[in-house]
């Protein structure tokens, strides 16, 4: 058996090498507080789409794998060595190509399921990554069992303290939850559904140990159904039930959750609300410690208009891919300080996987995991490929950044109010031309290091802002 240090060396020259977030950027990537550590495109695979990422440690070597979901298969990377990725192999779709293929991990197993008719769920046993010949890769997998309880689905959810597969978006159950028994990785068993709550799009299940202590040691499923979110106890398959089912305003697609910690906080998106409303990304925040009867604790609005898709909790921080935005990184350590008209939650680091532009349309990035002990983060994208990221190693990165001389404009373009903020002087001067030069007039409010101007009578076009002696171009909508 041949090294594994030869194709840590070939696949390093495909891949893009590690570039340090300075100075706001990394290479051609908007960033701050994040390092880019390498990249693998689209093609690289075989795909002319991302969509959704899992990772995968081996628990009998610790070695790092990222699980790439594209339009065509399934790829697996191993990225114990982040800067110097090696590309494995991939599995190929079980029924043709999708935009949708979504992937989670059980038992070093990897589930998989695709909007492709007649995918069904693939079952992958990731410890066969180990042992793969150099000369063999990247290689083409076969899948090592194969579930066609259902046709395709859009999403799945897996309870690891349970060994439950739920198959979400599928087309039995009304697109609610089909209940797969997967504690025998390679055998599954499906064990019905439900459809009482409607569809759902994604989910997350675990067994209680939140606040409330009538449902504590149950398993509950928390669902995102497009128009609602459904808390239901699943503990008894045969049986489950729902404990409560609510909204929130301006609700326009329910898209996915997760939940904090404490189990007291459920943080939710709504995938199409800036495209019709038009206000920045916003992460609408869920007090559920009565599970009866959860309530709107707080609303966060991020920096851009770009959309919100995935998010996930780690410790006391959310990771959010924000579609054309990249994915950001929001503190919510004070999250139980926030309320109705306060959020205590603000955006610490991000990395801009689409540096175009921020408008809320849907390219960027799809996912994002943040879960591997080494603190590595991979980011999968639509448009490009498989990011592999890590918070930039210095701890004192958010005081060096303030202490610069940086001038912030959000959101760019704007529709109506922009927001200016600066991290290093109070704000004195704010003037305002257009391309020719000429001065614009404007209204302004605010004081100190933070202002927001009211765009609204501007007519479409390029502008620029003079904050403080700097120029700051940005584009009126």
């Amino acid at each position: 058996m041949k090294k594994i240090f030869i194709p840590i060396l070939f696949f390093a020259f495909i891949a893009n090498s590690q570039t340090p977030c300075e100075n706001g950027f990394a290479g051609e990537y908007p960033c701050e507080g994040i390092d880019l550590l390498s990249f693998l495109p689209n093609s690289l695979f075989g795909a002319n789409r991302g969509n959704d990422c899992w990772g995968w440690t081996d628990t009998l070597t610790g070695r790092e794998y990222a699980l790439y979901g594209n339009s065509a298969n399934t790829a697996f990377v191993d990225i114990t060595d982040p800067v110097n990725p090696v590309y494995i192999g991939k599995l190929n779709s079980h029924s043709g190509t999708s935009i949708w293929r979504d992937i989670k991990v059980y038992k070093n197993h990897a589930f998989i399921v695709s909007e492709a008719k007649n995918h069904g769920m693939q079952v992958f046993d990731l410890t066969r990554l180990r042992n793969v010949d150099v000369d063999s890769m990247p290689m083409i997998f076969s899948e090592d069992a194969h579930d066609n309880s259902f046709n395709h689905a859009h999403n799945i959810a897996i309870n690891e303290q349970t060994g439950y597969a739920y198959i979400v978006g599928a087309n039995v159950y009304g697109g609610g939850p089909e209940f797969i028994n997967i504690q025998d990785p390679k055998h599954p068993v499906a064990e019905g559904g439900f459809s009482d709550a409607g569809y759902t799009h994604d989910a997350e299940i675990l067994v209680y140990e939140g606040p409330d202590t009538s449902y504590q040691g149950r398993e509950i499923y928390f669902g995102a159904n497009g128009y609602s979110v459904a808390i239901i106890d699943v503990t008894d398959k045969k049986n489950p039930v729902i404990i409560s089912q609510f909204s929130y305003p301006l609700v326009r697609y329910t898209h996915q959750l997760w939940l904090d910690s404490t189990q007291r906080f459920l943080f939710v998106n709504d995938e199409l609300d800036e495209q019709k409303y038009g206000n920045n990304t916003k992460n609408i925040v869920f007090d559920i410690a009565d599970l009866d009867n959860p309530f709107l604790r707080t609303e966060y609005l991020g920096k851009t208009t770009a959309i919100d898709h995935n998010n996930y909790v780690l410790g006391d921080e959310l990771y959010i891919a924000n579609y054309r935005a990249g994915m950001r990184i929001i503190d919510i350590k004070n999250i139980d300080k926030s309320d109705s008209i306060i959020s205590t939650m603000n955006e610490v680091a991000f990395f801009d996987t689409y540096p175009k532009n921020d408008f809320p349309r849907f390219d960027g990035a799809w996912s994002v995991y943040p879960f591997f002990k080494s603190g590595t983060i991979i980011i999968s994208d639509i448009n490009k490929g498989l990011f592999v990221v890590k918070k930039a190693e210095n701890p004192n990165f958010v005081k060096e950044k303030k202490a610069e001389n940086k001038i912030l404009i959000y959101p760019n373009p704007v529709d109506n109010i922009l927001s200016i903020e600066s991290f290093h002087e109070e704000i004195n001067t704010l003037e305002l031309f257009d391309l020719l030069g000429d001065k614009v007039k404007f209204k302004s409010e605010g004081f100190g290091n933070k202002m927001m101007v009211d765009l609204s009578a501007l007519n479409t076009g390029i502008y620029i802002i003079n904050v403080n002696g700097k120029n700051l171009k940005f584009v009126k909508n």
